[in-house]
């Protein structure tokens, strides 16, 4: 595959991709490392809570954006990090039996005025599961290096 650059990314292009099924296993093993709450970690404890089952973290839910972003783009484009996420919005619990799909966004791109070989480049990423429904949406921004000049997009 080509490598994305900067000019890559298009203000308004919308792309989806990934396909990842969530189990009760990873919820809990995820739960069990990073956020051991009880309806993270029991499906009766969840069940007796104010979510009703168990629920995978949110943080789990990032995890798993992150790597449909890897999958999707991330390591086949030129990407050289960025400052951080901007918003998480966790909307809808995330459980088990879900298929989940992202959604990006590009919201803008600009020239780096103290680096001119990199553009920053504004995403905003929705995950949503096999109903549509969106469960998490989360916006930032990456460094992405710009095409050498003369170098022609694929």
């Amino acid at each position: 595959m080509d490598r994305l650059y900067f000019e890559d990314f298009a203000p308004g292009e919308i792309v989806e991709y990934g396909d990842t099924p969530v189990t009760a296993e990873a919820i809990v093993e995820f739960a069990r490392e990073f956020d051991p709450q009880p309806f993270h970690l029991d499906a009766e404890a969840a069940r007796e809570s104010v979510v009703g089952g168990l629920i995978a973290s949110g943080w789990h839910t990032a995890a798993m954006l992150m790597r449909m972003n890897c999958d999707g783009f991330l390591n086949r484009s030129a990407s050289q990090g960025g400052p951080g996420v901007e918003e998480l919005v966790w909307l809808k619990p995330v459980r088990p039996g879900d298929r989940l799909r992202a959604r990006r966004t590009t919201l803008s791109a600009r020239a780096s005025r103290s680096r001119p070989n990199v553009g920053l480049v504004e995403f905003l990423f929705e995950v949503l599961n096999q109903n549509a429904e969106i469960v998490m949406t989360q916006k930032n921004v990456a460094f992405i290096l710009r095409r050498a000049a003369g170098e022609a997009a694929p």
